[in-house]
């Protein structure tokens, strides 16, 4: 549930009134937060028995050593979330500092772990006043090493991550090779296919762009078979196999005769609410896609970015595979002394972009 706070009403120890705004809506409404007792949720409690299970398992494997610290409660001052578990183990004089991924936790926080882990890492040696901390490990769910092969070949030899399997049915880790994928299966959707789906939709798509040709792109999905309309960045229509679909209020009709009005319709709106001279920047159509919307502002002049880059050579949303992961870069260009560049773009801060970028990055190396 998502709205947008205008003021606080009123508070006790108790309650907390707040004046909100829906999406949408101009009238303000009322939400109240009220205090209950304190109940763990199931996923807190599996946590708090991932940390005894990840403590018990660290001291059999590593008798020398001593875990002075482990938790998995939330430091938003310094970008750390529930969903991992970090702490410092101790030998000697030497410290280890450690960031683990629960079995139960999401794709999405096995990708991102590597950068909590560095940060866990940094703080670590901010905190440390003096002592040596000799390596990081990160400590995944078994089968998932392989996600993060490339984001580790990104970071050079010289990286201080030693990458760890935890089977929690037999309780042990095993130190995980970050170069084992080397022959993973790889690819990229070569430029040809895209311009050939591209080539069959002209005909049929270019009485659209028509309508508004500084504002509509075509963007070609071989894996789909599909060419998609987006107007600032906003898909609005698809063309398949012959075949033309507009967006009516969330629900996808295909066009004919009989619904050319409410497709014009539908670009009348986004012209006026798709606009960076737009009143209302909260309408739907202003909101959507905000990266596509950034991404398609790039393409227009990539020289904005840099000087260096040849504006012939411009590709977006650049397919790459590797194994069971892929990933979309939403620019690859080449600079004017021949160098390939990858332009990655976000909207808001993002603490995984830098990790991400070289994860992009060494694949598209890797075929060069």
């Amino acid at each position: 549930m998502t709205r947008r706070v205008l003021a606080i009403a009123d508070h006790s120890d108790a309650r907390l009134a707040l004046a909100v705004e829906r999406f949408g809506q101009a009238k303000p409404q009322r939400m109240e937060i009220i205090r209950l007792n304190f109940i763990r949720g199931p996923k807190d409690v599996s946590r708090k028995d991932f940390c005894e299970l990840l403590r018990r398992i660290l001291a059999e494997q590593f008798p020398d050593e001593t875990v002075e610290k482990i938790s998995v409660s939330a430091d938003l001052e310094h970008s750390f979330w529930r969903m991992f578990a970090r702490g410092i183990s101790r030998h000697g004089q030497m410290f280890c500092v450690f960031l683990a991924v629960p079995p139960f936790e999401s794709p999405d926080a096995v990708e991102s772990s590597l950068t909590y882990a560095l940060l866990w890492f940094d703080r670590a040696r901010q905190s440390a006043a003096g002592a040596r901390i000799s390596a990081l490990r990160l400590i995944l769910p078994e089968g998932k090493s392989p996600a993060l092969s490339h984001r580790l070949a990104a970071m050079g030899p010289r990286s201080p991550v030693v990458v760890s399997e935890l089977d929690p049915l037999s309780e042990r880790l095993e130190i995980m090779d970050p170069c084992s994928s080397v022959n993973t299966a790889t690819w990229l959707v070569a430029r040809r296919e895209t311009q050939l789906l591209l080539d069959r939709a002209a005909d049929d798509l270019t009485p659209i762009i028509a309508l508004a040709p500084d504002a509509i792109s075509t963007h070609a999905s071989p894996q789909t078979r599909e060419v998609v309309l987006r107007f600032r960045g906003l898909a609005f229509a698809r063309w398949e196999d012959g075949h033309i679909y507009f967006d009516v209020h969330g629900l996808w009709q295909q066009l004919d005769a009989r619904r050319e009005l409410p497709l014009r319709q539908l670009i009348l709106n986004l012209q006026n609410f798709r606009s960076p001279l737009a009143s209302d920047k909260r309408h739907p159509l202003y909101r959507g896609q905000t990266e596509r919307w950034l991404q398609s502002i790039v393409a227009q002049d990539v020289n904005r970015i840099d000087v260096c880059l040849h504006l012939d050579h411009l590709y977006e949303q650049v397919f790459a595979q590797a194994g069971g992961q892929h990933g979309i870069l939403d620019l690859l260009a080449v600079t004017r002394a021949g160098r390939l560049a990858i332009l990655e773009l976000k909207a808001s801060e993002n603490v995984d972009l830098p990790l991400q970028v070289g994860d992009y990055w060494s694949r598209i190396r890797r075929h060069q």
